[in-house]
C-alpha cells in the first residue's frame, strides 16, 4: 500500500513538472509570435500579464461557484503583501530586460538559485548537502554557457535586476510557505491572489508599458490574428501559473528553479527548430552540461532522502530538516500562474 502511494505521488510530481515545462515553453513560443516585430508587435508585456491573471481569476471564480473547489480563508493583508511582491517581480523583470544586456539579464536569472538557497537558509534555517550544492553549480554553469553572451552593466539596470531577483525569489518561497501555513491547495491560493494581481496590473500595466516602450495601448491596431494569439497566451498562462503553484507546493523553491532550467534548454531547441534561431557548439555544450547537472541534482536529492537515520536525537532532527528541504515535502498534495512575468524560464 505504501509503495502504491509513493508510486502515485511520483507520477503526480512528474505530471506537475511536465505540465509546467510544456505550458511554459508553449507560452514563450506564443508570446514570441505575438510580441516580436516579425509577428504582431504587441509590445505591452505588463498589460498582457494582467490579462493572464484576469483569465486565471475568472477560472478560479467559476470553479468556486460550481463547487469544484472550496476556498479556505487567507488574511487579506497576506494576499495583498504577496500580490505586491509578485507584481514587483513582474515589473522588475521587464525593466531588467529593457535596461540590461541579454547576457546580464540571463546572469541575474541564474543568480536566483543561490539567492533562493540563502533566503531559505535565513528565513527557514534550511540546510543543503554538498552533493546538492555541486549539482546546482553544474546546472548554473551549463545554463550560463549556453545563454550568456555579452555582459554590460549600468546602475539603473543593476538596481532593477537586484529588485527583480529578490522579489521573484521571495515570491516563490512565499507560495510554499502560505500553502503550508494555511493548509491551502495551490489552485485555491492562486484563485485568491489572481484577482488582486489582475486588477493592479491592468490599472498600472499600460503606464509601465508606455514607460518601457513609448507606445500607448489604445493606439495598437488589434487584428483578429493578434487577438487569437492573446487568447492562446492567456490560456497557456493559466496552465503555466497553476502548474507553477503546484510544483512549488510539491517541490522546494530550489528544486523548482533547477527543474525550471530545463525550459531554457527546450526553448533554445524549439527556437532552432521553429524560428531558425542559431544553435552553436557553445549552446549545445551548455545544454549538455545543464542536463548533466539536472541529472546530478535528481541523484543528490534521492541520495539525501535515502540516507540512514542517525541514532542521536539532535542529528535526527537535522536530517529531518534536510529531508524536508530536498524533497519540498508538504501536507498539501492536491491538483491545483507565469508567476514571474512573461519570461517564465
Amino acid at each position: 500500500m505504501e509503495r502504491e502511494k509513493k508510486q502515485s505521488s511520483a507520477v503526480s510530481n512528474i505530471g506537475a513538472w511536465a505540465l509546467n515545462v510544456v505550458s511554459s515553453v508553449g507560452l514563450i513560443m506564443a508570446n514570441k509570435q505575438l510580441m516580436s516585430p516579425a509577428g504582431y508587435a504587441f509590445v505591452f508585456a505588463t498589460t498582457l500579464t494582467g490579462f493572464h491573471f484576469c483569465m486565471t481569476g475568472i477560472i478560479g471564480l467559476v470553479s468556486k461557484a460550481s463547487g469544484y473547489t472550496t476556498q479556505k480563508k487567507v488574511p487579506l493583508w497576506e494576499l495583498l503583501w504577496f500580490s505586491i511582491v509578485a507584481n514587483t517581480s513582474i515589473t522588475g523583470m521587464n525593466l531588467s530586460l529593457m535596461l540590461n544586456s541579454v547576457g546580464f539579464y540571463q546572469i541575474s536569472k541564474l543568480s536566483m538559485i543561490p539567492v533562493v538557497c540563502v533566503m531559505e537558509w535565513i528565513l527557514h534555517g534550511k540546510q543543503y548537502s554538498s552533493k546538492v550544492k555541486v549539482a546546482v553549480m553544474v546546472v548554473v554553469v551549463g545554463v550560463g554557457v549556453c545563454t550568456v553572451t555579452d555582459v554590460k552593466v549600468n546602475a539603473q539596470g543593476f538596481l532593477c535586476a537586484f529588485v527583480a531577483v529578490l522579489s521573484t525569489s521571495l515570491q516563490q518561497i512565499s507560495i510554499g510557505s502560505l500553502q503550508k501555513k494555511y493548509a491551502i491547495g495551490s489552485f485555491e491560493l492562486l484563485s485568491q491572489t489572481a484577482p488582486i494581481q489582475a486588477v493592479s496590473l491592468l490599472l498600472l500595466g499600460p503606464f509601465v508599458d508606455y514607460f518601457l516602450t513609448g507606445n500607448l495601448l489604445p493606439t495598437y491596431h488589434l487584428s483578429s490574428a493578434a487577438f487569437f494569439f492573446i487568447l492562446v497566451s492567456c490560456s497557456l498562462a493559466v496552465f503555466c501559473n497553476i502548474s507553477q503553484y503546484l510544483c512549488i507546493g510539491r517541490f522546494s523553491a530550489v528544486s523548482f528553479q533547477v527543474l525550471g532550467h530545463m525550459k531554457t534548454v527546450c526553448v533554445l531547441t524549439l527556437g532552432w527548430l521553429l524560428f531558425d534561431s542559431e544553435l552553436t557548439f557553445k549552446n549545445i555544450l551548455g545544454m549538455a552540461i545543464a542536463v548533466l547537472g539536472m541529472v546530478l541534482y535528481s541523484w543528490a536529492v534521492e541520495a539525501d532522502k535515502a540516507a540512514p537515520l542517525p541514532k542521536h536525537g539532535s542529528d535526527h532532527v537535522k536530517l529531518l530538516l534536510k529531508q524536508h528541504e530536498v524533497d519540498g515535502s508538504s501536507p498539501v498534495k492536491d491538483v491545483e500562474l507565469g508567476v514571474g512575468g512573461l519570461s517564465r524560464g
